[in-house]
């Protein structure tokens, strides 16, 4: 069966491309009879004409309907985006992704397998031609057509147009406020749906300056600059997800100080997204140092602390992204993280996303310290008792480890503890082998320090 037009087979389509005809038909006769014409006219036909050829090079199934693709086998659907896979790929995990789906996904600097929590070994994406047949056998048994995959629109392109429109915004940007609101919505918008505009943002260094410049004012924000704010700081995030802007984003002098502003002056939901900024930019080794030495951590341990739902996980994130370089262990720990974490933990609040970090930050004796001065020892054993998560169980055994190696005063609260309710014993035989290897290593201690005392 050949493939359709798009503008031959949806009615919606071809709706909007008779409406896209009319509107250039418009426009040209506006600049061919009118002397007067203007550059603005000029722009939108240009736009016009963009668009009409958009709908005329895309192309998909006119049959593929949306409860088609809602009917399909539940191994047919991809885990990030819940629809039919088009392109499905394998990740080193084992786990099959729709590729668009997981190419962002490692873009934005994640290098875990969403489903399994797994650490990637690598970010290669490798064809599941066996899954991809028995969706194309699916779609053919129902009259439907899957696209092969090199038909796809690549969303990378940048047009003539596209740069245009772009420059026109960032223009507005440096405006009167009502079109700083307009331009900065939809440059929000364009940044999170188009990768072609977080492209253009690489190609000039005036371009993050001049989005930024409302905010660079230093004055107290109104309710209408909070809003501004919060869709400039999240064209930030959507930049930052660009791999080759990570690094330019980062450099880009004023960029940190308004992140961290924004961190504590914005809406939660600002808020959250300077953290997930933050998140992404530490991907880069360099940008961890900068934005460490930056004093982000600060800002973001007082987030933490505040412990909006909406925000944690964010700013857990980029606490523990920053942190796994060892200067920024120290002033995390210097800026109070060890108090916050391990308080939450007390009140078992965020408890899988803030051990993560604890047992990082157990590698820095100051934070051992604190830790044992702060009750964490009975804590981490409650919770490997009570906890049904063996990686909550493997991070607790590991920062109890350091813990008692590096403060002998401990081993009496283990010994009570392995006495009464022979918790490291049981975590020796049915823990990860992480965590059979710490309680492991801890018994043999407790072992000799029993020995030890026998002999004297």
């Amino acid at each position: 069966m050949a493939k359709t037009d798009v503008s031959d087979s949806d009615p919606t389509l071809m709706a909007k491309a008779t409406e896209l005809k009319k509107e250039l038909q418009r426009l040209v006769k506006a600049i061919v009879d009118d002397e007067d014409y203007t550059a603005e006219t000029i722009d939108q036909a240009k736009d016009a004409l963009s668009s009409l050829k958009e709908l005329k090079l895309r192309k998909r199934s006119p049959s593929l309907k949306l409860h088609e693709t809602l009917s399909c086998p539940e191994e047919f659907r991809c885990p990030l985006s819940k629809e039919l896979m088009k392109d499905p790929v394998i990740v080193s995990s084992g786990q099959t992704y729709d590729r668009a789906f997981i190419q962002k996904w490692l873009k934005a600097g994640n290098r875990i397998c969403p489903r399994t929590q797994q650490v990637l070994s690598d970010t290669s994406l490798i064809p599941n031609h066996l899954i991809r047949e028995m969706i194309s056998q699916w779609c053919k048994s129902r009259g439907l057509e899957l696209l092969d995959p090199a038909h796809y629109v690549n969303d990378d392109v940048v047009t003539a147009a596209d740069r245009d429109h772009f420059i026109s915004l960032l223009e507005k940007v440096s405006s009167s406020v009502s079109e700083q609101k307009e331009a900065a919505k939809e440059l929000r918008l364009l940044t999170k749906r188009m990768p072609s505009f977080r492209a253009l943002f690489g190609e000039s260094q005036d371009a993050i300056p001049q989005l930024l410049n409302p905010l660079s004012q230093g004055e107290s924000l109104s309710d209408t600059q909070l809003e501004l704010q919060e869709d400039l700081i999240t064209t930030l995030l959507n930049l930052s997800i660009h791999d080759n802007n990570k690094k330019l984003v980062a450099e880009t002098p004023m960029v940190i100080p308004l992140l961290m502003d924004a961190l504590r002056t914005g809406t939660i939901e600002t808020r959250s997204n300077a953290a997930a900024a933050l998140f992404t930019l530490s991907a880069i080794d360099s940008n961890k140092a900068l934005i460490g030495k930056s004093g982000a951590l600060k800002p973001l341990i007082d987030l933490l602390e505040e412990g909006h739902p909406s925000s944690v996980k964010d700013v857990a994130s980029a606490i523990f992204n920053l942190c796994i370089i060892h200067e920024n262990k120290a002033r995390a720990v210097r800026d109070g993280a060890v108090r916050v974490i391990v308080n939450k933990i007390v009140n078992r609040m965020y408890v899988d996303e803030l051990l993560a970090i604890l047992a990082m930050l157990s590698s820095h004796q100051k934070a051992l310290e604190e830790m044992g001065e702060l009750g964490a020892v009975p804590c981490l054993l409650n919770i490997i008792r009570e906890s049904s998560c063996g990686r909550n169980k493997e991070n607790c055994i590991a920062i109890l480890y350091t813990i008692c190696f590096n403060d002998r005063t401990k081993w009496k609260e283990l010994r009570e503890e392995e006495k009464t309710y022979g918790t490291i014993s049981e975590l020796a035989k049915s823990g990860t082998s992480r965590a059979k290897r710490k309680a492991n290593g801890i018994l043999e201690r407790l072992n000799r320090a029993v020995n030890l005392t026998h002999t004297a």
